[in-house]
């Protein structure tokens, strides 16, 4: 490997993929949620008309496209560089389409599409997110399970994470700053977590949002920004996006943070992120999520979401919603993958940095000779492999298990039959 080529190619990556900021490009102007809501009420709902400004990256996107031309592919660290920078450019382009299919066509090629079949397994993320639904449609409602309760302001939420964010990240400083310009709840940066000022939050969202946003999203770009040969492992490149949502979700799961409402809202987003490139417009799916138990704030900032593209029909789709459980899946399936395989290294390896998954296997003989560091931020699920490795095991095992054939009062049947034959 040339390292002075490398050096110089990871230095030009990071220099031009600075102006390109997806979500901060597509935020929608103040207002807009509130204009439509006082429509709806009034029994007059009219499509939201959004004007965002289209950002001038064309000489970022050259730049970024004469940076991948230069890299040999065959080599896994001037790959990555390669498969970077593309990322870039077609953000940068899709970004130039805002409000134009092309804008559509840009993000299928980052995100991809949520119907997109897994060759050796023959489902797609629809096909997880509609099971799901059906799963939990049976268990709303049930007086067994406890509502959630919404009383912690932003402020007081805000206060909070800053504490824990402190104490774990030890050898650095994050800021937690309130941002009420926001369609999320939350977004963490490497040295910076924004919380929605008109968010109320539950207990439950404390954990969640800790474990999503805090310990996954920005511990990895905080331990990219430490690797002293690969800066460009410190950038949030638009690539690593299924990769790092995986994880995000996975580390809810991992820790029970996830609950019932927070698990229908990801499989939602899905179904509605399919239905806009089906032809919905952003009414069919703000209706799309009242039906289905969201508020109409909540159902209007969840519409809004998806149509982030600058328009709010004609198929014009902002499509990274979906990689939400196509990350899970994914990130799963690897990490069981990994334990099998007796491959805890690569465990690390994905926090490490913004990686993919690929990112993870192919960088490997770096990481195993130091040229690349291991990560100095890890969850405790992540660090402590004994745990993880019995948790993937039970896992891989119950999968077998087809429950078609199983029924509740079973386990009564099965234990008359036990007694019977103890009788015998």
């Amino acid at each position: 490997m040339n390292e002075n080529k490398v050096k110089k190619l990871d230095a030009d990556l990071v220099k031009a993929s600075k102006k390109i900021k997806v979500l901060s490009a597509l935020t929608w102007p103040a207002g807009a949620e509130e204009k439509f809501l006082s429509g709806w009420k009034k029994g007059n709902p009219v499509l939201p008309q959004i004007s965002l400004t289209t950002p001038n990256v064309a000489d970022n996107v050259t730049a970024l496209d004469s940076i991948a031309s230069k890299c040999d592919t065959h080599n896994p660290v001037e790959k990555f560089l390669a498969e970077t920078a593309e990322s870039y450019a077609d953000a940068g382009r899709m970004l130039s389409h805002i409000g134009t299919p092309e804008f559509t066509r840009y993000s299928v090629r980052i995100y991809g599409r949520p119907d997109m079949v897994y060759k050796l397994q023959n489902m797609t993320a629809v096909d997880g997110a509609k099971f799901f639904l059906e799963v939990t449609d049976k268990l709303l409602g049930n007086v067994h399970i406890q509502p959630t309760e919404f009383d912690i302001s932003a402020t007081e939420f805000a206060g909070w994470l800053k504490s824990e964010v402190d104490e774990f990240f030890d050898k650095d400083t994050v800021e937690v700053i309130i941002d009420q310009n926001m369609s999320s709840k939350a977004l963490a940066g490497a040295t910076r977590i924004r919380v929605r000022g008109s968010a109320v939050f539950s207990p439950l969202d404390k954990d969640q949002l800790l474990y999503h946003e805090a310990y996954v999203h920005t511990a990895t770009q905080l331990n990219g920004k430490k690797q002293i040969n690969l800066q460009t492992l410190g950038l949030g490149a638009p690539r690593t996006t299924r990769t790092q949502e995986g994880i995000a979700v996975m580390a809810e799961l991992i820790t029970n943070a996830m609950d019932i409402n927070r698990l229908r809202r990801v499989a939602l987003r899905v179904i509605a992120v399919k239905m806009a490139l089906d032809g919905a417009d952003f009414i069919d799916l703000f209706k799309f999520f009242m039906d289905n138990g969201q508020s109409e704030i909540e159902s209007v900032r969840s519409a809004q979401r998806i149509f982030r593209g600058g328009a709010v029909k004609n198929k014009v789709v902002f499509t990274k919603d979906a990689v939400y459980l196509q990350g899970l899946f994914e990130v799963h399936t690897f990490l069981r993958l990994a334990i099998r395989e007796n491959r805890p290294d690569l465990v690390r390896n994905l926090f490490a940095g913004r990686l993919t998954l690929a990112d993870a296997l192919r960088l490997s003989p770096q990481f195993e000779s130091g040229w690349l560091l291991p990560p100095a931020y890890l969850p405790i699920w992540a660090s402590d492999l004994r745990r993880l490795a019995a948790m993937m095991a039970y896992s891989a095992f119950i999968g077998n298990i087809n429950l078609d054939k199983i029924y509740l009062d079973r386990y009564i049947e099965f234990e008359d039959e036990l007694k019977a034959l103890s009788d015998a």
